[in-house]
Parts: C-alpha cells; structure tokens; sequence
C-alpha cells in the first residue's frame, strides 16, 4: 500500500454551523411576578413533609402573601407526571411535577377557570440548585410538562437554596425573601421539625390508635395560625405542649430504631414518593427516626463555611486579596456563625416550648470529619457526605438497629454512595444493619419486602442485646 496515498476520514465531517440550520432554541421563561400582584396572586407550595408545607405557606400568609399548600403527592401525581415529563426523570420530578399539573387540571375542570385564568392568578414557588444531578434541570421539566399539558405562561419561581436570607423570586418585585421572611420560613420550617420528631417518636407507642395523629392535627392549626396572624410561635408550641403529652402511651415493649437517610426529597415526603416507608416502617414494629429540615439548613449554612475557608486559602488571582476581590471572607464567616447559632437556638427553643427532650441537632463539623476518611466532603450534590457521616454516627451513638437510605431510582449522588462508598463503612461499622431501597413509584411489594426481613432482622439485633428472644410478628 502506497504510503503517499490519503487516510480516509477518521469521522464524519462538521456539520454547518449551527446558525446556518437556523435559530437557536431560546426557553421561553415565565416567571414575572409584581407587587401589584401580591393581593391576587396565589403562591403554590409544597415537596416537605405535610407539616412543613403547611406551616411555610402560612409563614407566607403571615408575610401578606396568598399562599397555599399542595397535598402530599401520591400515585396519581405520578401517572400525570410521567404523561407529561420526558423520560429519564427521577422520582421527585415526576412526582412534583405531575401534583402540579394535576392541580391545575383540577382548577380548569372542576371549578371552571381558564388557562389564562390561572395563569394570572397562581404561582409556583420552588427550590433550585446547580446540581450535580438532574435537581438542576427540573426547571426546563416543568415548564416542558406545563406546556404540554396546556398551560404554557404559568409562573414558576426559583427559590435557589444557596442564594442566602436576601433574594428576590423570580424576575420582579412580588416576592422579596429578606431576612423578616425568611426568618419566618425557616421558623416554620423548625416547628415542623419538632411536631414531626414528637409524632415519631410517640405514635409507635400510643395505646389508643390515630390519638398521635389527631393531636398533631390540633398542633398543626394551632402552629399554622399564629405563623399567618405572626403572633408567638413559642406560646403556640406551648398550648401544643399538653395536647401531645396527653397521649397515652405503653413504651413496656421496645421496638429497633430505624433511621432514614439519603436523597432530601426521598426521606422527607410521606406519601407514595417513598412507598409511604415512614407508616410502614411503624407498622411493622419499628420507631422511626426521621431526618429534620433543621439538618439540611445546618448542612447548608456548613457549605458556606467551608467553601469560604477553603477560599481563602487560594493564592490571589484577581486582583484581590487571596482571590476575593470585592468580598469581606471573615465577615462571611462570622455571619454563617450566626446563622448556625440561630437555627440551633430557635430549635431549642421551640423544642423546649412543645415538650421535645433529648434530641440535639448534630455538630456539622463533627459529620465532615466522621466522613472524610471516606467520602470528600469537597463533593456535593444530594446529602453529599452526610449519608456516610450519618451511618457512622449511628454506629457510634449505638442507639439504632437498622438504617435505611431511600433515594430515587437512578439518582447520581445518592445512590453510588449507598451501592459502593457504605459498602466499606459496613465492613468498619457492623453493629448496624443497612439497607439501600431506590424507588420508582413501582413494585411497591419488592421494597415492602425486603424492608420487612431488614426489620425482622433489627428486632433481632435488638432482643439478643437486651438478653431475650425476639417476638414473631404475624
């Protein structure tokens, strides 16, 4: 073969330049939202727990906002989610997304209003980040899944985790998140906790079944009116106090501790999105330890701080001092500080008015360094370290038999943490049982069974370190 004769192409050739095909693809992004609009506007939230929806909407109400919670999605939201949304989306798309939709299908069909009705009277407000994972397109799916579903202009507005206590939502002026609100929201949010940990930890036990869950009703109303009328949230926890107390209990029987972690929207929605694990989980003997919101906003708040240490550290590049041209690190610091000191003193706080004892929120720092033997904190995206951190810690406390991380199926930070990085914590850490489940919103029976052997197992665990055998559930 002649060497002087030409290599055939190793690859197609470039295609035109994208401008010689036509127009970019340009979003349409609908998410304009003026004062002026404030006394007619409905604000849509939702995607906590059922406590923490309600009392974040009312929190908004207090702040002169109309604003209303979304019921806890269920099936349903997620056969209209996965109708509308692309494929590949992970469980709190299509569950979120489809409870949105439905909502508005509800709205047009049974009480008559008009896509442009709609449109101009209610908004969605939401989370957002970056990533890593699919979290940072689920914008683009809403909007795609609004549109397709006939309700193109509908408003959503980002709320981005990482922004700080002073944002505005949305383009305009309509809602402002300054300190005075978000103090409210993340107040809300706290209270939440607390009725939530009290429920827990007391419903397992309760002589008279659905008593827990008819004083958390009480609570809720009690709470959710003094956020929207802004009166005293610790008299509100207080008048709590005695109702909750009031529920008779039978703690003779001990049951294991199951702990959940893992994906945020996985462990803290209690409806289909997780097989409604937190209710089966009791069910079958089990007391369940939830993760609080409180966690997450430390986590974040610690985000903050680290990045900002890490920072300073840089050699200048800039212009600026070691590479912060134009911002004041050390007063970022101390005001994280303060952010930290607060949400651990209103916890406290409230904890102590509605009667919670015992339950400390977790030294962030103590977590990175329980984890970073084994996972960088440097990696985001999810719990990032946390879920390594919190199964150590459990192993450490020695207070839980059995901890179960619950992620969507699919998700990219969660679960090659929980199938690969645990793996090696287990082997070091034996004294408590784990159990990975990934949820598709499908074969529910597949995860009720093997959290019901996980179960069998932990009340096992259980019995042989208190010196007796293990009751058989029938």
């Amino acid at each position: 073969m002649p060497y002087d004769r030409p290599c055939p192409p190793s690859r197609a050739p470039h295609p035109e330049p994208r401008d010689a095909q036509g127009p970019h693809y340009r979003e349409q992004v609908f998410d304009r939202f003026d004062g002026a609009e404030k006394d007619s506007t409905v604000i849509l939230t939702g995607g906590l727990s059922r406590s923490a929806d309600i009392l974040v909407a009312a929190a908004l109400r207090g702040a002169g906002y109309r604003a209303r919670a979304f019921p806890v999605p269920d099936r349903r939201a997620l056969e209209v989610g996965k109708e509308f949304c692309g494929r590949g989306q992970c469980n709190p798309a299509y569950f979120m997304i489809g409870n949105l939709v439905r909502y508005l299908q509800t709205l047009r069909d049974e009480q008559g209003l008009s896509p442009a009705q709609i449109n101009r009277d209610y908004v969605f407000m939401t989370a957002a980040a970056c990533g890593p994972c699919r979290f940072g397109s689920y914008i683009t799916e809403y909007r795609r899944a609004l549109r397709e579903a006939g309700f193109e202009g509908f408003r959503v507005i980002l709320l981005e985790q990482k922004a700080g206590a002073k944002q505005a939502c949305g383009s305009g002026d309509g809602i402002v998140l300054d300190r005075r609100l978000s103090l409210g929201i993340v107040s809300a949010m706290i209270a939440a906790d607390v009725l939530n940990l009290i429920g827990y930890r007391t419903r397992p036990y309760e002589t008279v079944p659905g008593a827990t869950d008819a004083a958390l009703d009480r609570c809720r109303t009690i709470v959710e009116t003094a956020l929207a009328r802004r009166t005293s949230l610790r008299a509100a926890l207080r008048r709590c106090q005695p109702l909750l107390a009031g529920v008779a209990v039978n703690r003779s029987q001990p049951r294991p501790r199951a702990a959940l972690i893992g994906e945020f929207w996985a462990i803290t929605t209690e409806g289909d999105g997780n097989y409604g694990l937190q209710r089966f989980l009791e069910d079958e003997g089990a007391e369940v330890e939830v993760q609080p919101l409180s966690v997450w906003l430390l986590y974040l708040v610690w985000q903050g701080q680290w990045d900002t240490r890490r920072r300073i550290d840089l050699p200048g590049r800039d212009g600026g001092r070691q590479g912060l041209a134009g911002k004041r690190p050390r007063i970022r610091l101390i005001r994280l500080w303060a952010a930290d000191r607060l949400i651990r003193l209103v916890f406290r706080r409230l904890a102590r008015a509605a009667g919670l004892r015992g339950y400390a929120l977790p030294d962030m720092g103590r977590l990175a360094r329980l984890a970073q033997a084994h996972y960088s904190p440097e990696l985001r995206g999810g719990e990032g370290h946390l879920e390594v951190a919190k199964l150590i810690d459990a192993a450490e406390r020695g207070d839980c038999d059995l901890v179960i991380s619950v992620k969507p199926f699919g998700c990219l930070p969660s679960s090659g943490v929980s199938d690969g990085v645990q793996a090696r914590v287990r082997a070091l850490h034996p004294s408590v049982s784990f159990l990975s489940v990934e949820t598709t919103g499908d074969a529910a029976a597949n995860v009720y069974s093997r959290v019901q052997m996980a179960v069998f197992k932990a009340r096992a665990q259980m019995a042989a370190r208190q010196g007796r055998s293990a009751p058989v559930r029938g």
